[in-house]
C-alpha cells in the first residue's frame, strides 16, 4: 500500500471513530456531517469524498472486504467449491487482521438502539454481492448464476457473523468477530455436508 492510500485509510478510520464518538454522546439524529467534519478537522466537501452520508461513516464500509475478495488470486480451472473456500479464507484473514475490534464493539452497541443503521448495512451487503459476483463472472471463473450464488453465500455468512456478534456483545459475550465468523463457517459446513443437490 502506498503512502497516499495509507493516508486515505487513516482519514477514513478517523472519520468513523469521530462519528462513533458523537453518536454515542449525542445520538444519531443530533450527529451531523458538519459536526463530524469539524471534529476531524476537514471540510464537509472532504467528508463526502469518503462517505455519502453520516450513516455510511458510522457503519463499517464494505470497500475493504470487497477489495480483499475481488483481489483473491484464483487458479484457472478452480471449481466453484474451491473458489468458495478461497473466498472464505480471505474473509477469515480480513476479519482477523483488518477489522478494528474496538470500533466494531462500539458499533454493536449503537446499532441495538439505532435500527436505521441496519438499512445502511443492508445496502452495503448488496454492494458486496454485486461487486463480487461481477468480478467472478468477468474473470470467467464461474457462470453468472454460480457467481451470484457464491457472492450471496459469502455476504450471508458475513452478515450472520456480525448479527450474532452484535447481539452477543450486547448480552456481555467476550467472543470476537473472528470467533463468530468461525462459528458461522462451522454451521454452514454442517448444513451443507452431504448435500447432493439436484431436482427431485
Amino acid at each position: 500500500m502506498g503512502i497516499r492510500d495509507q493516508r486515505k485509510m487513516e482519514t477514513s478510520r478517523k472519520i468513523q471513530a469521530v462519528a462513533l464518538d458523537l453518536v454515542e454522546e449525542f445520538g444519531l439524529e443530533a450527529t451531523t456531517v458538519a459536526r463530524i467534519a469539524e471534529k476531524v478537522g476537514i471540510s464537509e466537501r472532504t467528508f463526502f469524498r469518503y462517505f455519502d452520508s453520516k450513516e455510511a461513516a458510522i457503519v463499517p464500509g464494505q470497500g475493504e472486504i470487497i477489495d480483499a475478495l475481488t483481489g483473491v488470486e484464483i487458479a484457472e480451472g478452480a471449481t466453484p467449491a474451491e473458489i468458495f473456500q478461497q473466498l472464505i479464507g480471505s474473509c477469515r484473514k480480513h476479519i482477523l487482521f483488518e477489522v478494528d475490534v474496538d470500533s466494531s464493539s462500539r458499533l454493536a452497541r449503537i446499532m441495538i438502539n439505532e435500527p436505521k443503521l441496519l438499512l445502511v448495512a443492508t445496502r452495503r451487503e448488496q454492494e458486496l454481492v454485486v461487486e463480487l459476483s461481477d468480478s467472478l463472472r468477468e474473470r470467467d471463473l464461474v457462470t453468472g448464476m454460480q457467481g451470484v450464488l457464491i457472492a450471496e453465500l459469502i455476504a450471508s455468512m458475513w452478515r450472520v457473523t456480525w448479527q450474532n456478534y452484535t447481539h452477543a456483545k450486547a448480552a456481555g459475550s467476550k467472543l470476537t468477530p473472528a470467533d463468530y465468523f468461525e462459528i458461522t463457517v462451522k454451521e454452514m459446513t454442517q448444513i451443507s455436508s452431504g448435500f447432493a443437490g439436484g431436482a427431485q
